[in-house]
């Protein structure tokens, strides 16, 4: 409970100084205008904050690369959109992201430090010694001489085999029982 807390309090924190910095650190819009290539000068891409009405090529192309009298014709040619983005939206998005997903690393590393601590010796290592064992269940039964390591994928082949044999005994319990009725 509380790791939780600590956790919803840094992502608070973080939250304001992001609200704080984003303010002077970058805009949110901005004109860009798109402009071919013209005569002797290659495409370029302007960008420049100013309002949506002074949106044109005449307020957000400087230099103007031609001279006066072809400034006419080269503005009819760019593109000028106006964009609004909202970076504080992003950056709180992008920083919340990251705080799941290091509070899953560290719980992932907390789980590996602590799970061999607490751990119970498993029941399941035990294999039966049964005659009618088919062969398809024996390859993941350790030896007594084999060590065994604890992992996940360990624990889930020893609940597969225990389930295996309890399935097979079963076949083998009715299969008995059908017999007898016969």
């Amino acid at each position: 409970m509380k790791g939780s807390n600590l956790l919803f309090l840094m992502v608070c924190l973080l939250v304001l100084l992001v609200l704080a910095e984003s303010s002077k650190s970058s805009a949110d819009v901005r004109c860009k205008c798109i402009c071919p290539p013209y005569r002797n000068l290659t495409g370029h891409i302007y960008n420049q904050n100013v309002s949506q009405k002074d949106c044109n090529c005449l307020h957000v192309v400087e230099p103007m690369p031609v001279p006066g009298r072809d400034v006419e014709a080269y503005c009819l040619l760019c593109e000028c959109k106006y964009e609004e983005r909202s970076t504080t939206t992003i950056k709180v998005t992008i920083i919340i992201y990251l705080t799941v997903v290091g509070a899953l690393l560290v719980y992932m590393a907390f789980l590996m430090i602590v799970d061999p601590l607490i751990r119970k010796p498993d029941s399941y290592i035990q294999p039966l010694h049964n005659e009618e064992d088919t062969e398809d269940t024996r390859p993941f039964a350790p030896s007594h001489g084999q060590v065994r390591a604890n992992t996940v994928l360990e624990r889930v082949e020893g609940a597969q085999q225990r389930w295996k044999r309890q399935v097979q005994e079963q076949r083998k319990t009715v299969f008995d029982r059908h017999k007898m009725l016969s």
